[in-house]
């Protein structure tokens, strides 16, 4: 049972479980065509379930999961944008906090052998010197986003080690692919070089360029989520790629990919700039590495290729 099925990582996670042989149930908050369009895109729409679900009502979910009788439940929905957080933090908190506790509270009451993932972002880190995180990093989140995922990783932990749930989290660093939401900050900047191209745009608009994130390929990602439920004991782990690139090297590639010349990028646009922006993180996937015997095989470059080439493999 994926909750939050339609999304970029719920939509890969479908493909590649079921190629693995698995029934699978998907949920979403609205079940238009348009929406779904990432599973048709990879051709699993009519292999999969589809149930129109709000998270955030108990008696739902409760209903759900005892009817399904899943042997594996991956949380992947809720609100994904920091920039929105901070416009909405009660959305953020509902969706990503309490939509997740349901589950945990249904399962704990239910069928502890239910194995749950939970998707927590790098963004529950802070703006910390040594940069580099891994399981041990102290969690020190930067916006309403943080929060709401630092509380649901807090509430994995707690619902694995006091009521003996199968439950985890996996910390993912940024991971892209052509099935990311439009409102995400590379696929703006892909989209809009497009636009430049073909002449309808004159200028990329950015704020701050000189941040830095661990950006990994998202099928690859969702495979590390299915090996940490393969685990006899689940445990959280850190997923990413362990390297570092400025959004300055993300646009200067699109650029060159496209034949844009640089006088087309504006940058410190003021109403792009973020107060407080985490200005650089990346992955220690080390332990990732050792237990899963998983680690990021696409380079920063061939992923900005194939996001636009829109290629989804």
């Amino acid at each position: 049972l994926i909750f939050g099925v339609s999304g970029q990582d719920g939509s890969y996670l479908s493909h590649f479980l079921f190629k693995k042989g698995h029934d699978i149930y998907g949920t979403t908050r609205n079940i238009k065509k348009k929406k779904l369009n990432n599973l048709n895109k990879l051709g699993v729409l009519n292999k999969i379930k589809i149930i129109k679900c709000d998270t955030k009502n108990f008696k739902i979910v409760k209903k759900l999961i005892k009817k399904i009788k899943p042997q594996e439940i991956y949380y992947l929905c809720g609100q994904s944008s920091v920039t929105k957080s901070f416009t909405n933090p009660a959305e953020a908190f509902r969706s990503n906090t309490l939509g997740l506790l349901n589950i945990l509270e249904t399962v704990k009451e239910s069928n502890r052998k239910i194995k749950v993932f939970n998707a927590v972002s790098g963004q529950i880190y802070g703006n910390r010197k040594k940069n580099i995180y891994n399981e041990k990093s102290y969690i020190e989140p930067q916006s309403p986003y943080g929060v709401s995922k630092a509380s649901s990783f807090w509430l994995t932990k707690i619902f694995r080690e006091w009521y003996g749930v199968k439950c985890c989290s996996g910390i993912l660093f940024n991971h892209e692919s052509p099935l990311r939401s439009d409102e995400f900050v590379t696929k703006k900047i892909i989209n809009n070089c497009k636009l430049i191209k073909k002449g309808k745009l004159k200028y990329l608009y950015m704020g701050d360029i000189n941040i830095y994130r661990d950006w990994g390929w998202a099928p690859e990602y969702v495979e590390a989520m299915y090996l940490m439920l393969k685990q006899k004991n689940p445990k959280d782990l850190v997923i990413g790629s362990g390297k570092r690139h400025s959004l300055k090297n993300f646009i200067y590639e699109v650029f060159r990919l496209l034949k844009i010349p640089r006088k087309h990028l504006k940058t410190n646009t003021k109403k792009f700039m973020r107060k407080n922006d985490i200005r650089s993180y990346r992955a220690d996937p080390r332990l990732a590495k050792k237990i899963l015997n998983w680690k990021a095989k696409t380079t920063f470059k061939k992923i900005i290729y194939k996001m636009v080439m829109k290629q989804l493999y």
